[in-house]
């Protein structure tokens, strides 16, 4: 058998084996990420009671509720992945590529651009390809926030802002993936034998653009922004950031509970620039979430749902200081270009490094008297977002970029006892 394999494989003609090799490969990566998954899957169907150290720092309750969330979150991912793996397949089978290329020249044939217009009929292609996209994840989406994301008490959009949000991240998405893909298409023409080198210096100085841009300019398109008030938090940010000479020119909240319940924080900007951005939904004081809001407040009642929660969401000042103290611990220990560089080798590489560099962080934080604080913000900070704390290890090793929780507590209680 494998010798009759090996003759057939022999007999095909170059470009077929080429396009076999790139079916097969792209099977081969979706079932090993299938089998990682239903691994995981696994220890949430049998986990149903809260490990003996947690026991102390997790109710069974929110263990229960993080158990259930990510049990539909993965069975979920597993059928999208499943519909995405199996669309990409007909497509290159039933020649769709070849096809929507002939589709984008006919249009920019009728526009007046003809064959030699190669870049306008690329552009033309890609507008119609991640057109298609949008339209074939439109119901998974749907399904993701106003089912899986609603049941679970996350989903903060109506019907209206979803439909308004999605139509408006398609518009900016092609007002940058346009013009970018036509200047690196024009320089993979023009660049000779070296193109390959010209085209990776222009993608990376795009990237470094918008990573600057991206809070100033491009999210404000989507969220509001506003300067974090002056007052005790406030003052204590900024002298923690003087303390350890991080260039912090502002700090903003972002209106994130008109869309999720999630939290997160983050910062940006290089060299003497640097701004916070924290979600209203990690400030404990500023959550729209544990607020009662009389109707039309806002003149947004139609656009966003409102759900004050039973228990308060969010971190108290000092947490909050310590979650900071984490993240500029990344920039401190120059985490941040390291990424970047490593980025543009191997994806698991960084995700190795990452866990590594999220240890340090926490040791840094831990370093500026942190490590209470950090210790009970990532409890209530996984409460918040159900995370599971428990992981099987080929799972966790290959796909999570920080460490799971247990490992993270044990760290920080090892630096508490010291």
């Amino acid at each position: 058998m494998a010798v009759l394999l090996g003759a057939l494989w022999a007999g095909l003609p170059v470009e077929k084996r080429i396009f076999c090799s790139v079916l097969l490969f792209s099977w081969a990566v979706y079932l090993w990420e299938a089998f990682l998954a239903r691994r995981q899957r696994k220890v949430y169907r049998t986990t149903t009671h809260v490990p003996w150290e947690l026991g102390q720092i997790m109710d069974s309750e929110t263990f229960e509720k993080s158990r259930l969330y990510q049990l539909d979150k993965s069975t979920f991912s597993f059928w999208s992945g499943l519909y995405s793996e199996l669309e990409g397949t007909l497509i290159l089978l039933c020649g769709g590529i070849p096809f929507l290329w002939n589709v984008s020249g006919q249009i920019s044939g009728h526009a007046g651009f003809g064959p030699e217009y190669e870049i306008i009929q690329s552009l033309m292609f890609l507008l119609l390809a991640t057109l298609f996209s949008a339209v074939t994840g439109l119901p998974w989406s749907l399904y993701n926030t106003f089912v899986i994301e609603e049941k679970h008490g996350f989903n903060q959009q109506t019907l209206g802002f979803f439909f308004k949000d999605a139509i408006k991240k398609f518009i900016v998405t092609q007002c940058i993936l346009l013009p970018v893909t036509s200047l690196l298409l024009y320089i993979i023409k023009i660049g000779g034998d070296y193109f390959f080198i010209y085209a990776w210096l222009f993608t990376l100085v795009v990237s470094l653009v918008l990573v600057t841009i991206y809070a100033d300019y491009i999210a404000p398109l989507f969220d509001k922004f506003i300067p974090l008030p002056e007052g005790e938090l406030k003052q204590a940010i900024e002298i923690m950031a003087k303390n350890i000479d991080f260039p912090l020119t502002k700090v903003y909240v972002v209106e994130g509970s008109k869309r999720s319940s999630h939290s997160n924080a983050y910062f940006y900007g290089f060299f003497k620039n640097k701004r916070i951005v924290l979600f209203d939904t990690l400030l404990e004081d500023y959550s729209a979430l544990n607020k009662e809001q009389p109707d039309g407040e806002n003149g947004e009642e139609d656009e966003t749902k409102s759900k004050v929660q039973s228990k308060k969401q969010g971190c108290k000042n000092e947490e909050v200081l310590a979650v900071l103290g984490h993240e500029l611990g990344h920039w401190k220990l120059g985490h941040t270009i390291k990424n970047i560089v490593i980025s543009q080798v191997l994806s698991f590489c960084l995700t190795v490094l990452s866990r590594r560099f999220e240890f340090q962080a926490d040791a840094f934080a831990k370093e500026l008297g942190k490590a209470n604080d950090l210790y009970s913000a990532l409890i209530k900070l996984n409460k918040d977002n159900l995370g599971f704390p428990v992981s099987d290890w080929i799972f966790s090793m290959w796909h999570y970029s920080h460490p799971p929780l247990l490992e993270r507590l044990q760290a920080l209680k090892e630096a508490k006892q010291d």
